[in-house]
């Protein structure tokens, strides 16, 4: 499994068009390598969200993720633990190929699995900052966009690559995202996301990162939503990477009963 985290400045057009077709070629592979960086068969963590309103109040969900590759690549569980108002609401995502991926949700007050249509993507994930392409964007395969390397400049103090992606689909949520992508060790400190408007809605923010069983890895993060004010902090309390994680758990029947089988 390649995973670039646990969960996810104005283009410089001209500067974009004026680069080499050479540079502009490998704009691609620097998003590859940096979403493939990580590399595991299992990912395991236990993370605490706290949404903060623009006038300052907070709320906080606490919530288990379980990845493992499948046979059309990776697929994702989320559990939330914590308040009593969202636990036991369970989230799965199967990619099925080709980019595309399944998505269900189980609400304990509805009482019964849902499936997301591709259409309801950008929905809010449990009320929080984060939509539901969001929570998978890791995964993205990057031939599903165009990618144009805009500049290189630092940002706080690591020298990054600034690369510009465009998805090929127009049903994507987004219109296009840049991303600060660290020159030595691949990482995508920042991202910002721009609605189908081509306005800039959010930004994400790798805050904290930390040396877990050799690999460099994202404990704090956060995305911004500007036009609401709001934002996300995403604080991991535990991280483990290939552990044992069985097949059953990335099923709609797991996300009825909360059992693998």
């Amino acid at each position: 499994m390649k995973r670039k985290k646990l969960f996810f400045t104005a283009a410089v057009l001209l500067f974009a068009a004026s680069l080499p077709l050479a540079a502009q070629e490998t704009a691609e592979a620097i998003v590859r390598s940096s979403r493939n960086r990580i590399s595991a068969a299992t990912v395991s963590s236990r993370s605490q969200m706290t949404i903060s309103a623009r006038d300052g109040r907070t709320t906080a969900r606490r919530l288990d993720q379980y990845s493992k590759d499948g046979p059309k690549g990776s697929r994702t569980v989320v559990i939330f633990i914590d308040p009593p108002s969202v636990r036991n609401t369970r989230f799965l995502t199967v990619e099925t190929g080709n980019g595309a991926s399944d998505q269900w949700i189980f609400m304990p007050d509805a009482g019964k699995v849902r499936r997301i249509a591709a259409s309801g993507g950008g929905e809010s994930f449990v009320g929080t900052d984060l939509s539901y392409d969001d929570v998978s964007s890791a995964d993205r395969d990057p031939a599903l966009d165009t990618h144009t390397l805009l500049r290189e400049e630092n940002l706080n103090g690591k020298p990054c690559y600034v690369v510009e992606s465009k998805p090929l689909d127009g049903s994507y949520q987004y219109s296009k995202m840049v991303q600060w992508i660290g020159r030595q060790d691949k990482v995508a400190y920042k991202l910002e996301l721009y609605d189908r408007k081509g306005n800039h809605a959010k930004t994400l923010e790798i805050l904290e990162l930390k040396n877990v069983q050799g690999r460099l890895s994202p404990v704090k993060t956060r995305m911004s939503t500007l036009a609401a004010g709001t934002n996300t902090l995403i604080t991991v309390e535990r991280l483990e990477y290939d552990s044992n994680i069985p097949d059953s758990v990335f099923t709609t029947s797991f996300l009825e009963t909360g059992k693998p089988k």
